[in-house]
């Protein structure tokens, strides 16, 4: 199974776990400070994903002597 495939199967259980609590079925009634804390919990993680600064400027500095490694080749882009 390809990294995307396990991204997308790990995505669909947990959506799927957060579609069935914050949708309530008929035989579960959650109280409400938890359905206030489950309905926003994605955006929640969406909004705390981290920043690789260092990789950022690695993968500059490396994109750089690239570009760099092209010219001198004679590829001009």
């Amino acid at each position: 199974m390809t990294k995307l495939g396990q991204w997308l199967c790990g995505l669909a259980l947990l959506g799927s776990a957060w579609a069935a609590l914050a949708l309530a079925p008929p035989g579960l009634r959650l109280p409400a400070p938890f359905r206030q804390a489950l309905l926003p919990l994605p955006l929640y993680r969406l909004a705390t994903f981290n920043d690789c600064e260092e990789a950022a400027v690695e993968l500059q500095e490396h994109i750089s002597a690239a570009r760099t490694d092209l010219r001198r080749r004679g590829l001009r882009f």
